[in-house]
């Protein structure tokens, strides 16, 4: 349910809260100027600091005084004023004839200057070519558009609030707005003890290297050459865990962009640099690719003496042929996989959307034996349910604001063994037959809170004990297993649907391939291991009849 903000200066109060959090837990971290802000805005007049925290969070850094009005505050310029004295806001900036284009609107534009449009029905695009050649020079707005009755001002401290925003969150993707839903019960967040000790950014130099790096990753996805962004992305390891995977990630991405324009040398170079999983599989492919077939046996040699995951096991089983025949090597024996069991479906074409799974779900269900879409979902979600007080478990570095969807070593190669007794505890339930308690009275209790495995919108109650009274606990324990000895990895993969009886106390899982459609390789890891542990899964191959 949404709630109604009765609190008028609800947005203020956060920011506050904000500042009085990194005062305590970040002080040391903190520059001059940061440490002046956190001083001085609390000694404005309410107004002031709550427009402010307006301009903060909206987009850009120029505003007219006209837009924004809001009823709490009163008169913006009113309320400006004790900002201008501060250097955080400036009144009537000088700004370039783009910046005053995004301020005025198209008849302002024809207002401001209808001695020098001859068409003046052109689109602002055109107007600011037009004009660019003869106002070049940057103007303050009021002599830009002297009738103008509004006013412009300008934030000059959205750096300065992004670093402590980045502080606070350990990162830039989330922003003010969480509060705001938080606070409408449009987000709920689990409680977790965050004592003052635990924090994402551990020092001034994690701070300084996050921009960094944001930086790089902003102009990667813009699209800017890749060799200058490979230019001024540090090439040391950071001393941060969790900082220097967003590293070893955009790293990644680089050599993958450099792979796919051809430049085998620099995608190669990039790849090696680089301990992001999946790099060696994708350095041992470029190499390949350039047709240094050696060294790419030599790299694949090694790798296969220490696989860094299933992933790249099965990576490394697909190129070892082809590069042994190149080589003139002999050919590596063949894998046997238990083979997962083999369902063909003949079955009209709907004559809407053509959605294979549905479409299949829809021809195996009987009112004895339901099917359910679920794909990754049911498992994720009995996984985080059962292991709910392992994974929110209050580890140091875990979580470090109360807007974590899950733990910030999620991803970390240790995040199991960090908490090996929470998880020994969840999982022991599955030995004495507790755990259908706990995970009922977590679906409960927990409803609605964001977390990183449960699928709230999927989970019906129905759904939920059907699992629990088919599933064997075993089976349950096996897929809980894998998912914690690789995260990222094993979280999704799952089959598409699954089938209870419930009379029978058994279920099976079925992934769905529509005509041309084929494994992928997570999919296949699953499979296989699921079949290895005799877990009844099996693959449905759908063709459609042809019109008569």
């Amino acid at each position: 349910m949404i709630r109604v903000l009765e609190n008028e200066f609800y947005y203020l109060d956060n920011f506050e809260r904000v500042l009085e959090w990194i005062g305590e837990r970040y002080r040391d971290l903190l520059g001059d100027d940061e440490l002046a802000f956190l001083a001085a805005f609390p000694a404005l007049p309410r107004s002031a600091r709550a427009l402010f925290v307006r301009m903060v969070m909206r987009k850009g850094s120029l505003f007219r005084a006209s837009k924004l009005a809001y009823a709490e505050i009163g008169c913006p310029l009113e309320a400006s004023r004790p900002l201008l004295g501060t250097g955080w806001v400036e009144a009537n900036p000088s700004l370039s004839l783009e910046e005053l284009f995004d301020l005025l609107s198209k008849p302002e534009i024809g207002a401001a200057f209808h001695a020098h449009l001859p068409q003046k029905n052109a689109r602002k695009s055109a107007l600011l070519e037009a004009l660019s050649p003869t106002f070049a020079g940057p103007r303050p707005f009021a002599d830009w558009y002297r009738d103008c009755p509004d006013t412009a001002l300008r934030i000059r401290v959205k750096p300065l609030c992004d670093r402590l925003r980045l502080i606070f969150f350990g990162n830039l993707r989330q922003d003010w707005t969480e509060f705001v839903l938080s606070d409408l019960g449009m987000f709920r967040y689990e409680q977790v003890e965050i004592s003052h000790a635990s924090r994402g950014l551990r020092s001034r130099g994690d701070i300084d290297q996050y921009i960094v790096l944001h930086a790089c990753k902003e102009r990667f996805y813009a699209g800017e050459a890749l060799d200058e962004v490979v230019r001024d992305l540090p090439s040391h390891v950071f001393d941060n865990d969790w900082l220097e995977s967003r590293r070893e990630k955009l790293l990644f991405q680089i050599g993958q962009q450099y792979e796919k324009a051809r430049d085998w040398d620099n995608a190669h170079v990039v790849y090696t640099r680089c301990r992001f999983p999946g790099a060696r599989g994708r350095a041992i492919r470029v190499l390949e690719k350039h047709e240094r077939f050696a060294q790419a046996f030599a790299l694949l040699t090694e790798a296969q003496d220490a696989p860094e995951n299933e992933a790249e096991r099965q990576h490394l089983l697909r190129i070892a042929p082809r590069l042994a025949r190149r080589l003139g090597h002999a050919k590596p024996a063949p894998q046997r996989n238990a083979p997962a069991s083999r369902l063909e479906l003949c079955l009209p074409m709907p004559a809407g959307e053509r959605w294979v799974e549905g479409v299949v779900r829809d021809h195996l269900a009987t009112e004895d034996a339901p099917v359910f879409y679920v794909e990754n979902a049911l498992a994720n979600s009995l996984f985080g349910l059962l292991c709910w007080r392992a994974i929110f478990a209050p580890i140091p570095g875990a979580f470090f604001h109360p807007f974590h969807r899950g733990p910030a070593d999620l991803y970390s190669l240790d995040f199991h063994q960090r908490r090996a007794a929470q998880f020994a505890q969840c999982l022991g339930a599955l030995d004495d037959g507790s755990y259908r308690d706990i995970i009922r009275r977590h679906l409960l209790e927990k409803a609605g809170i964001a977390s990183p495995f449960v699928h709230w919108d999927l989970l019906s109650p129905a759904l939920l004990e059907l699992a629990l009274e088919c599933i064997p606990a075993a089976h349950l324990r096996k897929w809980c297993e894998r998912i914690l000895a690789d995260i990222k990895a094993n979280r999704c993969g799952f089959p598409d649907l699954i089938q209870f009886w419930p009379a029978e106390k058994r279920y099976t899982m079925i992934e769905v391939k529509g005509p041309g459609d084929r494994l992928q390789d997570n999919q296949v890891r699953w499979i296989d291991y699921c079949a290895a542990h005799q877990m009844p899964v099996s693959v449905c191959y759908l063709q459609w009849q042809e019109a008569a």
